[in-house]
């Protein structure tokens, strides 16, 4: 199963993404590791498994950091039972990344992996930051570059490659002492076989008992998508902040979709630190998405994705971070243990749940809550 299909898979990679991106600015990252356990849970598929993030600098110039993290994934989602049965696998990910430090600028190299028993993901990826105006501003740039291949279980003749291009444009500045802005933009491009090889959408079919029938989805074989976000920080005289972001997204499949974020960090005594935050999604469907075709091959591409279709989502968030008493340790510095925990409601305004029965068109818009935890241990050395 392709990595970039469920949206538990966005989530949960979005987080993994973030622990182990290069820090932007002319400083390095702190010697650090990692140790995470995520769960994501809904919709009938289940994802877990176990991180660990290490980063070491030297010479006061130079830093590497180290990532491998697995996702066992167990699914029987509306689409699998609707057109297959439930299925169990296993996709791990390694990458490693390594920043130099000249003066007031930094540059990140980086290399992943990503391998499950169909679908092979390579990233290089390369990020530049400089630090101006006395350190009050920072610009960055960023760009990857992947190379997919897709495979099918049962069938091994079918291989087919995807080739992904990521730009990436930051700038964030410090405003006041209280008050930091930031600015991004993103440009993605796909080429290759973009659909996924399982997936099937449903026609209207009198000689069908249940009214229609399936076929295989066909995609565009090119995407090319542009986001912008605004991002804003503004911290409190006793050691709180309220932040929020606000990105827009577009794509070239007729997707436009909304992103509003809103969070709140709150420190307690001397150990503690919590956390609370909204999260308000929303999008259009894709240009060529149908819950029901009117026929066979009603037009040059079809889709019937769930997450090609209009829906909108609400994202609550929870954490709390603790710094652990000294252990004696005498490479350890200081240790905290974090939990996070976020629950989503999906709701879709034009996917049905066909698995209710009823005359086709007519069933159920479907919707679905999603439980997400990530623990972690972090240690510096």
């Amino acid at each position: 199963m392709r990595p970039l299909a469920p949206v538990a898979a966005i989530f949960l990679a979005g987080t993994l993404v973030l622990a182990a991106a290069p820090a932007r600015g002319a400083v390095l990252p702190d010697d650090r590791a990692d140790a995470l356990y995520h769960r994501y849970d809904g919709g009938g598929v289940t994802i877990d498994g176990p991180s660990l993030l290490v980063r070491k600098k030297f010479a006061e110039k130079y830093s590497v950091s180290a990532n491998y993290y697995v996702d066992m994934v167990s699914s029987a989602s509306i689409d699998v039972m609707t057109t297959a049965s439930p299925y169990k696998e296993e996709r791990t990910q390694g990458s490693f990344a390594f920043d130099m430090l000249q003066g007031k600028t930094q540059y990140s190299v980086g290399y992943t992996l990503s391998d499950e028993n169909d679908y092979t993901a390579n990233t290089a990826s390369f990020e530049l930051s400089q630090d101006m105006f006395g350190d009050l501003t920072t610009l960055s740039f960023g760009f990857s570059q992947g190379w997919d291949e897709v495979r099918k279980r049962g069938d091994a003749t079918f291989e087919e490659t995807v080739d992904r291009r990521n730009y990436r444009l930051g700038l964030s500045q410090i405003v006041t002492p209280r008050i930091m802005a930031g600015f991004n933009y993103e440009v993605i491009t796909d080429e290759g076989f973009l659909n996924n090889p399982y997936r099937s959408v449903r026609y209207l079919d009198d000689s069908s008992a249940r009214g229609y029938s399936y076929q295989a989805e066909v995609y565009p074989g090119t995407r090319t998508s542009n986001s912008v976000a605004l991002n804003a920080r503004y911290y409190l005289e006793y050691r709180a902040a309220v932040h929020g972001e606000y990105r827009f997204y577009t794509d070239t499949w007729g997707i436009d979709a909304n992103t509003l974020q809103l969070g709140y960090t709150h420190p307690w005594r001397a150990q503690w630190i919590f956390e609370a935050g909204y999260r308000w999604y929303d999008q259009s469907a894709a240009n060529f998405y149908s819950d029901l075709f009117p026929r066979v091959n009603a037009q040059n591409f079809l889709g019937r994705d769930k997450e090609l279709s209009t829906f909108t989502s609400h994202m609550f968030s929870l954490g709390a971070t603790y710094e652990l008493p000294a252990f004696g340790w005498e490479r350890v510095r200081r240790s905290t243990v974090n939990l996070f925990y976020d629950r989503i409601h999906y709701d879709y305004a034009d996917f049905r749940d066909v698995r209710t029965g009823g005359a086709p068109g007519t069933e159920p818009l479907y919707s679905f809550d999603a439980d997400v935890i990530r623990l972690f241990f972090s240690g510096w050395f």
